[in-house]
Protein backbone atom coordinates (compact mmCIF):
# COMPACT_ATOMS: atom_id res chain seq x y z
CA UNK A 1 0.00 0.00 0.00
CA UNK A 2 1.07 3.56 -0.72
CA UNK A 3 0.62 6.25 1.92
CA UNK A 4 -0.02 9.87 0.98
CA UNK A 5 0.66 12.34 3.76
CA UNK A 6 -1.19 15.59 3.14
CA UNK A 7 -1.27 18.94 4.86
CA UNK A 8 2.11 18.89 6.62
CA UNK A 9 4.72 21.58 7.11
CA UNK A 10 7.81 19.77 5.91
CA UNK A 11 11.26 20.15 7.48
CA UNK A 12 13.77 17.95 5.70
CA UNK A 13 15.32 19.25 8.12
CA UNK A 14 15.34 22.58 6.24
CA UNK A 15 11.90 24.26 6.10
CA UNK A 16 10.04 23.43 2.86
CA UNK A 17 6.58 24.77 3.64
CA UNK A 18 3.29 22.98 2.97
CA UNK A 19 4.02 19.71 1.19
CA UNK A 20 2.50 16.33 0.40
CA UNK A 21 4.67 13.23 0.79
CA UNK A 22 4.05 9.85 -0.87
CA UNK A 23 5.61 6.73 0.66
CA UNK A 24 5.67 3.08 -0.38
CA UNK A 25 7.92 0.03 -0.09
CA UNK A 26 9.71 1.52 2.97
CA UNK A 27 10.80 4.59 0.96
CA UNK A 28 9.78 8.15 0.28
CA UNK A 29 8.62 8.09 -3.34
CA UNK A 30 7.58 11.68 -4.03
CA UNK A 31 7.47 15.11 -2.39
CA UNK A 32 5.72 18.15 -3.80
CA UNK A 33 3.62 21.21 -2.99
CA UNK A 34 0.24 20.44 -1.51
CA UNK A 35 -2.23 19.10 -4.09
CA UNK A 36 0.28 18.57 -6.92
CA UNK A 37 0.69 14.77 -6.88
CA UNK A 38 0.25 13.46 -10.45
CA UNK A 39 -2.63 11.05 -11.02
CA UNK A 40 -1.80 7.49 -10.00
CA UNK A 41 -3.09 4.32 -11.68
CA UNK A 42 -6.52 3.46 -10.34
CA UNK A 43 -5.38 -0.05 -9.43
CA UNK A 44 -3.05 1.31 -6.76
CA UNK A 45 -4.38 1.44 -3.22
CA UNK A 46 -3.45 4.70 -1.50
CA UNK A 47 -4.01 5.46 2.18
CA UNK A 48 -4.45 9.22 2.45
CA UNK A 49 -3.60 10.80 5.80
CA UNK A 50 -4.39 14.45 6.57
CA UNK A 51 -1.75 15.74 8.99
CA UNK A 52 -3.65 18.96 9.63
CA UNK A 53 -0.69 21.34 9.57
CA UNK A 54 1.60 19.34 11.86
CA UNK A 55 5.33 19.61 11.28
CA UNK A 56 6.73 16.60 9.38
CA UNK A 57 10.39 15.91 10.18
CA UNK A 58 12.96 13.12 9.70
CA UNK A 59 12.95 10.29 12.21
CA UNK A 60 15.39 10.95 15.04
CA UNK A 61 18.78 9.19 15.06
CA UNK A 62 19.92 8.09 18.54
CA UNK A 63 23.62 7.34 18.14
CA UNK A 64 24.31 6.11 21.68
CA UNK A 65 22.03 3.44 23.12
CA UNK A 66 22.68 0.44 25.36
CA UNK A 67 20.50 -1.97 23.38
CA UNK A 68 21.28 -4.91 25.68
CA UNK A 69 21.16 -2.74 28.81
CA UNK A 70 24.03 -1.12 30.65
CA UNK A 71 25.01 -1.01 34.30
CA UNK A 72 26.53 -3.65 36.54
CA UNK A 73 28.81 -1.26 38.43
CA UNK A 74 27.16 -2.16 41.76
CA UNK A 75 26.83 -5.91 41.24
CA UNK A 76 25.02 -8.27 38.86
CA UNK A 77 21.61 -7.22 40.16
CA UNK A 78 22.26 -3.71 38.77
CA UNK A 79 22.51 -4.86 35.17
CA UNK A 80 19.92 -2.85 33.22
CA UNK A 81 17.47 -4.88 31.07
CA UNK A 82 17.47 -4.54 27.25
CA UNK A 83 15.57 -1.60 25.76
CA UNK A 84 12.19 -2.40 24.20
CA UNK A 85 11.19 -1.15 20.75
CA UNK A 86 8.52 1.27 21.95
CA UNK A 87 10.98 3.13 24.18
CA UNK A 88 12.47 4.42 20.95
CA UNK A 89 9.42 4.87 18.77
CA UNK A 90 7.42 6.79 21.38
CA UNK A 91 10.27 9.31 21.33
CA UNK A 92 10.31 9.62 17.53
CA UNK A 93 13.53 7.59 17.30
CA UNK A 94 13.62 5.47 14.14
CA UNK A 95 17.37 4.75 13.97
CA UNK A 96 19.65 3.62 16.82
CA UNK A 97 23.32 2.77 17.29
CA UNK A 98 24.10 0.29 20.08
CA UNK A 99 27.13 0.37 22.39
CA UNK A 100 28.64 -1.54 25.30
CA UNK A 101 29.79 0.32 28.40
CA UNK A 102 31.40 -0.66 31.70
CA UNK A 103 30.42 -4.30 31.37
CA UNK A 104 32.06 -5.50 28.19
CA UNK A 105 32.81 -8.88 29.76
CA UNK A 106 29.47 -10.49 30.64
CA UNK A 107 27.87 -8.49 27.84
CA UNK A 108 29.47 -8.94 24.43
CA UNK A 109 29.57 -7.30 20.99
CA UNK A 110 27.82 -10.41 19.62
CA UNK A 111 24.82 -9.66 21.86
CA UNK A 112 24.72 -6.06 20.68
CA UNK A 113 24.81 -7.16 17.03
CA UNK A 114 21.97 -9.60 17.72
CA UNK A 115 19.95 -6.88 19.47
CA UNK A 116 20.46 -4.52 16.53
CA UNK A 117 19.29 -7.19 14.10
CA UNK A 118 16.27 -7.82 16.30
CA UNK A 119 15.23 -4.17 16.17
CA UNK A 120 15.62 -4.20 12.38
CA UNK A 121 13.25 -7.19 12.28
CA UNK A 122 10.80 -5.26 14.47
CA UNK A 123 10.72 -2.37 12.02
CA UNK A 124 13.25 0.33 12.87
CA UNK A 125 16.89 0.70 11.76
CA UNK A 126 19.82 -0.26 13.96
CA UNK A 127 23.61 -0.47 13.84
CA UNK A 128 26.22 -0.80 16.57
CA UNK A 129 29.83 -0.37 17.60
CA UNK A 130 32.19 -3.13 18.63
CA UNK A 131 34.24 -2.97 21.83
CA UNK A 132 33.25 -1.21 25.04
CA UNK A 133 34.89 0.82 27.82
CA UNK A 134 38.13 -1.12 27.92
CA UNK A 135 41.25 -1.76 25.86
CA UNK A 136 42.12 -4.15 24.38
CA UNK A 137 38.57 -4.06 23.04
CA UNK A 138 36.13 -6.94 23.15
CA UNK A 139 35.50 -8.07 19.55
CA UNK A 140 33.85 -10.81 17.51
CA UNK A 141 36.59 -11.51 14.95
CA UNK A 142 39.67 -10.76 17.03
CA UNK A 143 40.16 -7.17 15.87
CA UNK A 144 38.26 -3.92 15.54
CA UNK A 145 39.17 -3.75 11.88
CA UNK A 146 37.85 -7.28 11.32
CA UNK A 147 34.55 -6.54 13.07
CA UNK A 148 33.90 -3.40 11.03
CA UNK A 149 34.87 -5.09 7.77
CA UNK A 150 33.12 -8.43 8.27
CA UNK A 151 30.03 -7.72 10.43
CA UNK A 152 27.20 -5.92 8.66
CA UNK A 153 25.82 -4.01 11.65
CA UNK A 154 29.18 -2.84 13.07
CA UNK A 155 30.18 0.68 12.00
CA UNK A 156 32.76 1.75 14.58
CA UNK A 157 34.21 1.06 18.02
CA UNK A 158 33.06 2.28 21.42
CA UNK A 159 32.12 3.58 23.81
CA UNK A 160 35.79 3.55 24.81
CA UNK A 161 36.22 5.18 28.24
CA UNK A 162 38.77 7.93 28.88
CA UNK A 163 39.19 10.28 31.84
CA UNK A 164 37.13 7.89 33.97
CA UNK A 165 38.01 5.67 36.95
CA UNK A 166 36.12 2.80 35.25
CA UNK A 167 38.30 2.94 32.13
CA UNK A 168 41.31 0.74 31.37
CA UNK A 169 43.40 3.92 31.64
CA UNK A 170 44.39 3.75 27.96
CA UNK A 171 47.71 5.21 26.93
CA UNK A 172 48.09 7.61 24.06
CA UNK A 173 49.72 4.89 21.97
CA UNK A 174 46.85 2.46 22.60
CA UNK A 175 44.25 5.03 21.66
CA UNK A 176 46.13 6.13 18.54
CA UNK A 177 46.39 2.53 17.31
CA UNK A 178 42.67 2.05 17.94
CA UNK A 179 41.90 5.17 15.89
CA UNK A 180 44.06 3.87 13.06
CA UNK A 181 42.24 0.50 13.10
CA UNK A 182 38.84 2.17 12.95
CA UNK A 183 39.86 4.64 10.26
CA UNK A 184 41.33 2.02 7.93
CA UNK A 185 38.29 -0.23 8.41
CA UNK A 186 36.10 2.71 7.43
CA UNK A 187 38.16 3.25 4.29
CA UNK A 188 37.84 -0.42 3.37
CA UNK A 189 34.05 -0.53 3.78
CA UNK A 190 32.59 2.93 3.38
CA UNK A 191 31.37 2.68 6.98
CA UNK A 192 31.85 5.39 9.60
CA UNK A 193 35.01 3.97 11.19
CA UNK A 194 34.70 6.21 14.24
CA UNK A 195 36.06 5.85 17.77
CA UNK A 196 33.13 6.71 20.02
CA UNK A 197 34.66 7.96 23.28
CA UNK A 198 32.96 7.91 26.69
CA UNK A 199 34.15 10.96 28.64
CA UNK A 200 34.22 10.67 32.40
CA UNK A 201 34.62 13.33 35.09
CA UNK A 202 38.42 13.10 35.22
CA UNK A 203 40.50 16.28 34.98
CA UNK A 204 42.38 15.06 31.88
CA UNK A 205 39.22 15.61 29.85
CA UNK A 206 39.93 15.47 26.12
CA UNK A 207 43.71 15.75 26.39
CA UNK A 208 44.31 12.42 24.61
CA UNK A 209 42.19 13.49 21.65
CA UNK A 210 43.97 16.82 21.35
CA UNK A 211 47.26 14.97 21.35
CA UNK A 212 45.98 12.60 18.63
CA UNK A 213 45.08 15.61 16.48
CA UNK A 214 48.51 17.16 17.09
CA UNK A 215 50.70 14.06 16.71
CA UNK A 216 49.00 11.64 14.29
CA UNK A 217 47.64 11.67 10.76
CA UNK A 218 44.27 10.21 11.83
CA UNK A 219 41.47 12.49 10.57
CA UNK A 220 39.62 14.49 13.21
CA UNK A 221 36.27 12.98 12.17
CA UNK A 222 37.38 9.60 13.58
CA UNK A 223 37.28 10.93 17.16
CA UNK A 224 33.71 11.17 18.44
CA UNK A 225 33.51 12.07 22.15
CA UNK A 226 30.20 11.74 24.00
CA UNK A 227 28.83 12.97 27.36
CA UNK A 228 30.68 16.23 26.71
CA UNK A 229 28.10 18.25 28.66
CA UNK A 230 28.71 16.34 31.92
CA UNK A 231 31.13 19.07 33.10
CA UNK A 232 31.05 22.68 32.00
CA UNK A 233 34.82 22.88 31.50
CA UNK A 234 34.72 19.64 29.50
CA UNK A 235 32.04 21.15 27.29
CA UNK A 236 34.31 24.10 26.53
CA UNK A 237 37.04 21.63 25.51
CA UNK A 238 34.57 19.84 23.24
CA UNK A 239 33.50 23.03 21.52
CA UNK A 240 37.14 23.78 20.74
CA UNK A 241 37.58 20.24 19.33
CA UNK A 242 34.56 20.73 17.08
CA UNK A 243 36.38 23.69 15.61
CA UNK A 244 39.20 21.30 14.71
CA UNK A 245 36.91 18.85 12.88
CA UNK A 246 35.66 16.43 15.54
CA UNK A 247 31.92 15.80 15.94
CA UNK A 248 30.98 16.04 19.62
CA UNK A 249 27.97 14.37 21.21
CA UNK A 250 25.77 15.91 23.89
CA UNK A 251 23.90 13.50 26.17
CA UNK A 252 20.26 14.12 27.03
CA UNK A 253 20.41 13.23 30.72
CA UNK A 254 18.74 14.93 33.71
CA UNK A 255 20.78 17.82 35.15
CA UNK A 256 20.03 19.48 38.50
CA UNK A 257 20.45 23.24 38.84
CA UNK A 258 23.39 22.94 41.22
CA UNK A 259 25.32 20.48 39.04
CA UNK A 260 28.53 21.39 37.24
CA UNK A 261 26.96 20.28 33.94
CA UNK A 262 24.77 21.58 31.16
CA UNK A 263 21.37 20.15 30.29
CA UNK A 264 21.29 19.06 26.65
CA UNK A 265 19.13 21.96 25.45
CA UNK A 266 21.33 24.50 27.25
CA UNK A 267 24.47 22.85 25.85
CA UNK A 268 23.14 23.11 22.30
CA UNK A 269 22.20 26.77 22.70
CA UNK A 270 25.69 27.50 24.04
CA UNK A 271 27.30 25.47 21.25
CA UNK A 272 25.48 27.45 18.55
CA UNK A 273 26.33 30.74 20.28
CA UNK A 274 30.03 29.80 20.28
CA UNK A 275 30.21 29.89 16.50
CA UNK A 276 31.47 26.29 16.30
CA UNK A 277 30.43 24.39 13.14
CA UNK A 278 26.71 23.63 13.36
CA UNK A 279 27.22 20.28 11.61
CA UNK A 280 29.69 19.06 14.26
CA UNK A 281 27.30 18.53 17.19
CA UNK A 282 24.86 15.68 17.86
CA UNK A 283 22.53 14.62 20.68
CA UNK A 284 22.02 11.09 22.00
CA UNK A 285 20.07 9.62 24.92
CA UNK A 286 22.34 6.98 26.54
CA UNK A 287 19.07 5.01 26.58
CA UNK A 288 19.29 1.83 28.64
CA UNK A 289 22.59 2.95 30.13
CA UNK A 290 23.29 3.19 33.83
CA UNK A 291 23.68 6.73 35.19
CA UNK A 292 25.53 6.10 38.46
CA UNK A 293 26.89 8.50 41.06
CA UNK A 294 30.06 7.53 42.94
CA UNK A 295 31.63 8.39 46.29
CA UNK A 296 35.29 9.28 46.79
CA UNK A 297 36.20 5.58 46.86
CA UNK A 298 34.60 4.92 43.48
CA UNK A 299 31.57 3.10 44.88
CA UNK A 300 28.07 3.62 43.56
CA UNK A 301 25.91 5.73 45.87
CA UNK A 302 22.83 5.78 43.66
CA UNK A 303 21.94 5.20 40.03
CA UNK A 304 19.42 6.05 37.36
CA UNK A 305 18.79 4.67 33.86
CA UNK A 306 19.13 6.56 30.58
CA UNK A 307 15.85 7.14 28.77
CA UNK A 308 15.50 7.45 24.99
CA UNK A 309 12.46 9.63 25.66
CA UNK A 310 14.76 12.44 26.76
CA UNK A 311 15.81 12.91 23.15
CA UNK A 312 12.31 14.07 22.21
CA UNK A 313 12.06 16.03 25.47
CA UNK A 314 15.25 17.93 24.58
CA UNK A 315 13.88 18.79 21.15
CA UNK A 316 10.65 20.03 22.75
CA UNK A 317 12.66 22.09 25.26
CA UNK A 318 14.50 23.79 22.41
CA UNK A 319 11.21 24.63 20.70
CA UNK A 320 9.88 26.03 24.00
CA UNK A 321 12.95 28.27 24.18
CA UNK A 322 12.09 29.71 20.78
CA UNK A 323 14.81 27.92 18.80
CA UNK A 324 13.61 27.57 15.18
CA UNK A 325 12.80 23.96 14.33
CA UNK A 326 15.14 24.06 11.31
CA UNK A 327 18.02 24.94 13.66
CA UNK A 328 17.03 22.47 16.38
CA UNK A 329 16.60 19.38 14.18
CA UNK A 330 20.03 18.66 12.60
CA UNK A 331 21.77 17.48 15.82
CA UNK A 332 19.01 14.86 16.17
CA UNK A 333 18.80 13.88 12.49
CA UNK A 334 21.16 14.90 9.68
CA UNK A 335 24.31 15.45 11.77
CA UNK A 336 24.54 11.95 13.31
CA UNK A 337 23.47 10.31 10.04
CA UNK A 338 26.21 12.17 8.18
CA UNK A 339 28.92 11.37 10.72
CA UNK A 340 27.97 7.69 10.89
CA UNK A 341 27.43 7.35 7.13
CA UNK A 342 23.93 5.95 7.55
CA UNK A 343 22.39 5.89 4.07
CA UNK A 344 18.88 7.27 3.73
CA UNK A 345 18.74 8.57 7.31
CA UNK A 346 18.36 11.98 8.90
CA UNK A 347 16.70 13.68 5.92
CA UNK A 348 13.42 13.59 4.00
CA UNK A 349 13.86 13.28 0.23
CA UNK A 350 12.68 11.05 -2.62
CA UNK A 351 14.45 7.70 -2.43
CA UNK A 352 15.40 7.76 1.26
CA UNK A 353 13.87 5.56 3.94
CA UNK A 354 10.37 6.58 5.02
CA UNK A 355 11.37 7.46 8.59
CA UNK A 356 8.99 10.29 9.41
CA UNK A 357 7.79 12.00 12.58
CA UNK A 358 5.10 14.60 13.12
CA UNK A 359 5.43 17.26 15.80
CA UNK A 360 2.81 19.60 17.20
CA UNK A 361 3.43 23.30 17.81
CA UNK A 362 5.12 22.49 21.15
CA UNK A 363 7.55 20.07 19.53
CA UNK A 364 5.79 17.03 21.00
CA UNK A 365 5.84 13.77 19.01
CA UNK A 366 2.43 12.84 17.59
CA UNK A 367 3.02 10.26 14.84
CA UNK A 368 5.98 8.03 13.98
CA UNK A 369 6.57 6.11 10.77
CA UNK A 370 9.65 3.88 10.48
CA UNK A 371 10.61 2.33 7.14
CA UNK A 372 7.15 3.12 5.81
CA UNK A 373 5.10 1.58 8.65
CA UNK A 374 3.27 3.40 11.40
CA UNK A 375 4.49 2.79 14.94
CA UNK A 376 2.75 5.69 16.70
CA UNK A 377 -0.45 7.48 15.68
CA UNK A 378 -1.79 10.49 17.54
CA UNK A 379 0.58 9.77 20.41
CA UNK A 380 -0.62 6.17 20.83
CA UNK A 381 1.38 3.02 20.05
CA UNK A 382 0.09 0.97 17.14
CA UNK A 383 3.09 -1.37 16.86
CA UNK A 384 5.00 -3.03 19.69
CA UNK A 385 8.12 -5.12 20.10
CA UNK A 386 7.97 -8.91 20.17
CA UNK A 387 7.83 -9.17 23.97
CA UNK A 388 5.90 -5.98 24.74
CA UNK A 389 2.41 -6.41 26.12
CA UNK A 390 -0.49 -4.47 24.63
Amino acid sequence: MLTLLRGARLFDPEPRGACDVLTGGERVLWIGPAGTLPALPSALEVDEVDLGGLSLVPGLVDAHVHLTGGGGEAGPETRVPPVALSRFTRAGVTTVVGVLGTDDLTRTPAEVVAAARGLVAEGISAWCHTGGYHLPPATLTGSVRGDIVHVDRVIGVGEVAVSDHRSSQPTFEELAKLGAEAHVAGLMTGKAGVVHLHLGDGPRGLALVRRALDETEIPARVWNPTHVNRRRALFDEAVALAGRGCTVDVTAFPVAEEEDAWAADEALVRYWASGAPAARVTVSSDGGGCLPAFDADGRVTHMDVGDAGLLAATLAALVARGVPLAQALPPFTRNPATLLRLPGKGVVAPGVDADLVTLDDRGQVRDVMARGRWHVRGGALVRRGTFERG
